[in-house]
């Protein structure tokens, strides 16, 4: 693919985003989720393999599906209400548009295409779908917080934990183990959603800049299987030594930045009466804690019978400036959490 095609591309995700943010019209709102959908295919194809053709037929036919429901509600929606903005949404028809939504992010128990794809298509086009792409199907699901249905999104958000933690276990991919790890985060986010919809916010925000990392060090390690960990160690030692403390804070130890989501949607929970919810979905995070741990100690504690012995292969890597800041991002963020919650 040509500078100026990914150009073309890239541009018409970010015109999509764009649209989708700056909305307060329902039918412009679809128009930026269906300029992304249709702008992210062709990037999902560019290396022309079964695989990946297979992996963006899934995608477009689910998220072509998504906006349809979606478009439908709304359109009902400006039937009742006699205008499009997004803000009057009734109780009713926020259920079907809720839902649409948890497809288009790849929520449980509508996950199903979200690892598949993922496999199936290049690290960075992954990266684009895990991170950028969340945007907009967020924000519109974060504007229409109030009139959402309280036990739709805490049973979505309870169901994606489980699915987030369950489903990575036996994995040796890493980028369904990615796929895994992003329907658990969105289960948290969307568990708080009705009840404080600054803190799904703040969440989102941190999902981001972990995930980010996590996938510009796959993306440098060139690594997309649990064995190809295991030889990172004597090519790049500070990059993976990073690495893992990125995936710790993914899943969740303090002191790193992903302990402070969870402990303020804990928090909050409780601050509600939902402490037995609360214990419920901490103790169903503990089987992505599992299989974040067990890649740690591929990365770190085994090394592979053929690695390079070299002391010269580390001291350059691709994305080294990049990836330097994301991952400072990602593992020291905890303490100015308030702040920006505050700024939120």
């Amino acid at each position: 693919m040509s500078p100026f095609t990914s150009f073309i591309f890239l541009t018409s995700l970010a015109t999509g985003t764009t649209i989708t943010l700056a909305s307060y019209h329902w039918l412009l709102a679809w128009i930026g989720l269906e300029i992304n959908t249709l702008a992210i295919i062709p990037l999902m194809t560019k290396n022309p393999h079964p695989r990946a053709i297979e992996a963006a037929t899934k995608y477009f036919l689910t998220q072509a599906a998504a906006s349809a429901l979606i478009l439908f509600a709304s359109m009902i929606n400006s039937w009742i209400f006699g205008e499009w903005n997004i803000n009057l949404s009734s109780p009713p028809l926020s259920i079907p548009i809720s839902i649409a939504l948890a497809m288009k992010l790849g929520l449980a128990p509508l996950h199903f295409w979200m690892p598949e794809v993922l496999q199936g298509i290049p690290l960075l086009t992954g990266f684009i779908l895990s991170t950028w792409q969340k945007i907009a199907p967020m924000v519109l699901l974060i504007q229409i917080s109030k009139s959402c249905d309280l036990q739709l999104m805490v049973s979505i958000g309870l169901i994606s934990i489980i699915v987030g933690g369950w489903g990575g276990i036996n994995q040796t991919q890493l980028r369904k183990i990615m796929a895994f790890s992003s329907i658990g985060h969105l289960g948290w986010m969307i568990i708080i959603l009705k009840l404080n919809p600054d803190l799904t916010t703040f969440n989102f925000i941190l999902y981001i800049i972990m995930t980010s990392a996590m996938f510009i060090s796959l993306i440098s390690l060139n690594s997309t299987k649990m064995s190809q960990m295991s030889t990172s160690w004597t090519k790049t030692p500070a990059l993976t030594t990073s690495t893992m403390l990125v995936l710790l804070s993914l899943g969740g130890l303090p002191p790193l930045t992903g302990f402070a989501p969870k402990l303020f949607i804990s928090l909050e929970l409780i601050k509600q009466d939902s402490t037995i919810l609360a214990g419920t979905i901490l103790l169903f995070s503990l089987l992505a804690l599992y299989f974040y741990i067990r890649l740690t100690y591929v990365m770190t504690l085994t090394l592979a019978p053929n690695s390079s012995t070299s002391l010269t292969s580390w001291f350059f890597y691709p994305n080294s400036m990049t990836a330097s800041i994301i991952n400072t991002l990602a593992l020291f963020l905890l303490p100015i959490s308030s702040t920006i919650i505050i700024l939120i």
